[in-house]
C-alpha cells in the first residue's frame, strides 16, 4: 500500500503517468489553476534494491528535477502570477541507501531535484508540499522542504523526522524508550506530526476521514486546502524565511533564530 500513490490518483483530474515507475505525475484542478502533482511511489522492481519501498534515490532525484524542469520550461513564457502550483506528494521513508548509490552519486540526484524545486519557486511556481505518510531524512529534503507551504495529514501514520527512531537510538545510545520520554519535553525529537507542525515548519493540518484510502470528501477537502495554500504562496515571499518568522517558529525555534541573527551580524 502506497498512500503517495493513492493520493496521487484520487487527486488527479484524470490518469497519473509514470515519468520512472517509481515516479508518477497527474493534473489537479485548483480553483483556476491546474497544477501538477508529482510523487515518489514503491517501485519492487527496481534494478536498485535500496530503493524499492519508495525511496528516493538515484532514478527517483533525476526524474523529480526532470518534471520540476519540465513544467518551469514550459511555462517560462507566462506572466507571472499565471505559472502553474507544483504538488509534492510526500510518502517516502527517507533516501536510499546504499553502496551503490553512493559510488554513482546520489548526492548529485538528490541535489538536482532540490536545484528544480528552489528554481521553480523563484520562478514563481507556488511550490506545495502535502505529506500524507511517512516523510523522512534525505527523502523529505529531495523532495518537499523546498516548498512556499506545507501540508501535512493530521492522522498517527503520518510521520516527519530527520532520521528512523532505532537509528536515532543507536548514534544517541540510548533505547527507543528513553527516546520517547525525551521527546515529551523536547519538541525536535519527537516523531508525532502534532509536535512538528509546533516548530513552525507546518502551514496547515488537515482532518481527512481515510488517511490511507481517501474518500470523495477528503478529496475534495484537501483539494480546497491545496488551492488555499497556492493563494498564499503566490501573495507571500519566495525565499523560505517564514519557516523561521512564524508564529510557531517564534516560540519554539528562539535558538535557531539566535543563530542566525548572529551569523547574519558576523556577515556584515
Amino acid at each position: 500500500m502506497s498512500r503517495g500513490r493513492n493520493w496521487t490518483r484520487a487527486l488527479a483530474d484524470g490518469d497519473v503517468t509514470a515519468v520512472v515507475p517509481s515516479v508518477v505525475t497527474g493534473d489537479v484542478t485548483l480553483g483556476a489553476d491546474t497544477g501538477r502533482l508529482v510523487a515518489v511511489v514503491p517501485d519492487p522492481h527496481s534494478p536498485y534494491p535500496r530503493a524499492r519501498r519508495g525511496e528516493v534515490g538515484l532514478r527517483e532525484g533525476l526524474a523529480l528535477a526532470e518534471t520540476v524542469t519540465e513544467a518551469l520550461t514550459e511555462d517560462a513564457h507566462l506572466p507571472d502570477g499565471h505559472r502553474r502550483p507544483i504538488i509534492a506528494v510526500v510518502d517516502l521513508p527517507s533516501q536510499a541507501y546504499g553502496r551503490l548509490e553512493e559510488l554513482l552519486g546520489i548526492h548529485h540526484a538528490l541535489a538536482a531535484a532540490v536545484d528544480a524545486y528552489a528554481s521553480a519557486r523563484f520562478a514563481g511556481h507556488p511550490v506545495i508540499t502535502l505529506i500524507v505518510g511517512t516523510a523522512l531524512s534525505g527523502g523529505l529534503l529531495a523532495h518537499g522542504m523546498q516548498a512556499n507551504q506545507i501540508l501535512a495529514l493530521d492522522d498517527p501514520g503520518v510521520v516527519i523526522h530527520a532520521m528512523h527512531k532505532k537509528a536515532a537510538a543507536k548514534v544517541t545510545l540510548r533505547t527507543v524508550d528513553e527516546l520517547d520520554e525525551l521527546a515529551r519535553r523536547i519538541p525536535p525529537l519527537s516523531y508525532d506530526v502534532n509536535d512538528w507542525a509546533r516548530l513552525g515548519l507546518c502551514d496547515g493540518l488537515l482532518n481527512v476521514e481515510n488517511a490511507d484510502d481517501p474518500t470523495e470528501r477528503d478529496t475534495r477537502a484537501v483539494k480546497g486546502e491545496l488551492a488555499a495554500a497556492v493563494e498564499r504562496a503566490r501573495r507571500g515571499p519566495r525565499d523560505l524565511g517564514n519557516r523561521l518568522n512564524s508564529p510557531g517558529a517564534r516560540q519554539t525555534r528562539t535558538a535557531s533564530r539566535r543563530v542566525r541573527e548572529a551569523l547574519a551580524d558576523q556577515w556584515r
